[in-house]
């Protein structure tokens, strides 16, 4: 299962983030973070190396700091854009909800 998850962030990073510019971090951000991350959250915009991210409240915000290295160092390795910070900001009217 490993091996494929690999093979499809290659596949994900060459066919998907190469093509997308400074929209790269946007997109890569639900592989970074996974599934679970990704139905709570979502990537707004990427200005200047940071990627703003909307999250549903101020214990998803602080849990999400705690883990931005680890999402730092997926997101550079996915989306082929230097992303130096990301911002968690609370804005629960800005997360899709999951049905």
């Amino acid at each position: 299962m490993q091996h494929a998850r690999g093979t499809l962030k290659k596949i994900f990073t060459h066919n998907v983030c190469a093509k997308a510019g400074e929209e790269a971090p946007l997109l890569a951000w639900p592989v970074a973070c996974g599934g679970a991350v990704a139905a709570n959250t979502r990537a707004l915009s990427f200005v200047d190396g940071t990627l703003v991210v909307a999250v549903p409240d101020a214990v998803w915000r602080n849990q999400l700091q705690f883990m931005s290295q680890q999402y730092l160092a997926g997101l550079n390795q996915i989306a082929g854009q230097t992303v130096r910070s990301i911002s968690f900001v609370v804005a629960p009217h800005a997360i899709r909800p999951t049905t």
